[in-house]
């Protein structure tokens, strides 16, 4: 059986294709469109329908992750509560609102032209988040929390999860939503809302967090464990976004233009909101393993693609007892809710938990060459799997950093190993090449180290989530291997840990290279131009490695380098044939 899934229009719609009971073929909209984009991801669609062979009649349903009617009308009665006090405002905000619904609708629509109006599911948001954690999680029976910004006219939901079923428990209230705060500190301390939230966790490691009793203040209330907002901190409007109100800069004693902010307090801003939600979200999962006697945890939504705090709440509830998906965010919803039609409509069994997110196109080696061939470029052909690896070895070990682009790209928001950059971590000014030369990213923001599954536990303490980057690792004692330019405070590494079975391409390199190096360990960021998605196809592969620092380019067997990039045979005798 097929099915479609699809996540809400409104924000970096995606697609997903379930088939008996497996995800086959997943992709976020932007990352084919080459842009931020909203309304139905026709292009996800197409991938995934053309992955499978399949046309729209050959789907056995089409499951899509919003009820828009029902977010419109919570989000309306909550602003019709104040509609006396601004009545204009309240009007432009609705009419606003009301366009927003009417082109969800439209999209709609657009699908019942299809022909799937009679196998089509509407799931709620949060309960596709919900699906998407715990179907795709090891666990048979777990809590689970989901928290975004403003989902359906919720920010969060409370659910218990038992083999194929998902009892919620409450929800919580969009004016009540973690965070969207988070998102409006995200914007005062000089940030893009709802696009550079990873921005403002980096930033908290490098502040101290002076505030982060008044954030505690307005995010929660005696005696309840979830988060309520103290409305007082807040400017009465009618939007979805908080903004602070004239108690909130009187009580941090902070100015209320952003622009005269100082360094030290965005930092401070930063680790106080930082703390806050981690204080917040732990004390609530800590209060409902009590309740409930339940000791394991998925976790879902927006707020927990913020690793720091995943890692946080392990380290207060346990290793190995935290799920969270490779794709947590509004693009995972997609998966929760083909997940959410497989199980409670059709009743159909749960299969194995999630171990790779390798779902996205990929190309051939003549695709490869025809876009070489047409871009004039020079390259050579590495005809053997082992040619490829000592060649990127060579490359590798000589200090150069390598654009690695192999089989199909990966489902969600990192690149963990086939659409990647990669450099080793011992080569000189390598973050400052990184960084000045190809990523254009602030000095704060770490980078990631991949290692292979096998040799991760000699140098690292991590949980299993680490194989999809979401959350962190600590350093062993006595065994610190990196410089100390990859560590974060605390003895804290960003790590990605690669498994065999995943990605036998890439653990293999890994493996190669610790031959040659002093641990299998290399330097893994995504392949993508400042501003833009990971790459996808060759196209965006060869212009992103013409547009940028990248010294060579390893796409399937095909190598290309720059002037400069001399190569020396590396020593044969060496090599582990993994």
């Amino acid at each position: 059986m097929t099915i479609l899934g699809l996540s809400p229009f409104r924000h970096h719609p995606s697609a997903a294709l379930l088939q008996d009971g497996a995800i086959r073929a997943a992709i976020e909209n932007d990352k084919l469109s080459r842009s931020g984009s909203a309304g139905l991801p026709s292009e996800a669609i197409r991938f995934c329908l053309d992955s499978a062979g399949a046309n729209w009649s050959d789907l056995d349903g089409v499951a899509i992750a919003t009820r828009p009617l029902r977010g419109w009308l919570r989000r309306s009665w909550a602003r019709a509560k104040l509609s006396t006090r601004a009545p204009l405002a309240a009007a432009y905000y609705e009419v606003k609102e009301t366009g927003s619904v009417a082109r969800e609708l439209k999209d709609l629509r657009t699908l019942r032209h299809k022909g799937i109006d009679n196998k089509t599911w509407y799931f709620d948001h949060h309960l596709c988040h919900a699906a998407c954690a715990f179907f795709q999680s090891p666990f048979d029976r777990a809590l689970i929390i989901t928290l975004d910004e403003f989902g359906d006219g919720d920010s969060g939901m409370i659910a218990i999860g038992r083999g194929t079923e998902i009892q919620v428990l409450s929800k919580i209230s969009f004016w009540d939503s973690l965070a969207a705060v988070y998102s409006q500190v995200t914007r005062l301390i000089g940030f893009q809302p709802q696009q550079q939230e990873q921005k403002t966790q980096w930033l908290s490691l490098e502040g101290e967090p002076e505030f982060e009793s008044i954030f505690l203040e307005m995010l929660r209330k005696r005696g309840s464990a979830l988060p309520r907002l103290d409305h007082t901190f807040i400017e009465r409007g009618f939007t979805k976004r908080p903004t602070f109100s004239a108690k909130f800069y009187e009580r941090t004693g902070l100015p209320n233009d952003p622009q005269q902010l100082t360094e030290a307090q965005r930092r401070a801003l930063a680790s106080s909101i930082q703390a806050a939600c981690t204080e917040i979200v732990s004390e609530l999962a800590e209060d409902l393993r009590r309740r409930h006697g339940i000791t394991q945890i998925c976790l879902a939504g927006g707020l927990f693609q913020n690793p720091l705090l995943v890692a946080s709440i392990e380290k207060r509830i346990g290793m190995d007892q935290v799920f969270v998906p490779p794709a947590p965010d509004n693009a995972g919803s997609a998966v929760g809710a083909a997940y959410l039609a497989w199980h409670q409509v059709l009743a159909k069994p749960r299969g194995e938990a999630v171990y790779h997110v390798y779902v996205g196109p990929k190309f051939t080696g003549q695709q490869v060459k025809d876009v070489l061939d047409n871009s004039k470029a020079r390259y050579s052909v590495q005809n053997t799997e082992d040619r490829k690896l000592d060649t990127a070895i060579q490359l590798l070990m000589a200090g150069k950093i390598v654009g690695w682009v192999q089989g199909a790209c990966e489902f969600g928001p990192r690149a963990l190993g086939n659409r990647s950059v990669l450099a080793s971590p011992w080569a000189a000014y390598v973050r400052e090449n990184l960084n000045d030369y190809i990523k254009f990213r602030e000095w704060f923001r770490p980078f990631a180290i991949s290692v292979t599954e096998e040799d991760c536990h000699q140098y690292f303490d991590c949980s299993k989530l680490c194989r999809f980057m979401n959350s962190l690792a600590w350093i062993r004692k006595n065994a610190s291997v990196l410089p100390d330019g990859f560590l974060l405070p605390g003895g804290r590494v960003r790590l990605h840990v690669v498994e065999r079975r995943a990605n036998p391409a890439f653990w293999r390199l890994l493996k190669r290279f610790g031959n040659h190096a002093p641990a299998p360990m290399l330097v893994n960021t995504s392949f993508n131009l400042f501003g833009e998605p990971l790459v996808v196809n060759p196209r965006d592969s060869i212009r992103s490695y013409f547009c940028s620092g990248i010294d060579a380019l390893v796409i399937d067997n095909f190598v290309l380098s720059k002037a400069g990039t001399a190569l020396r045979p590396v020593d044969a005798s060496r090599a582990e044939h993994a």
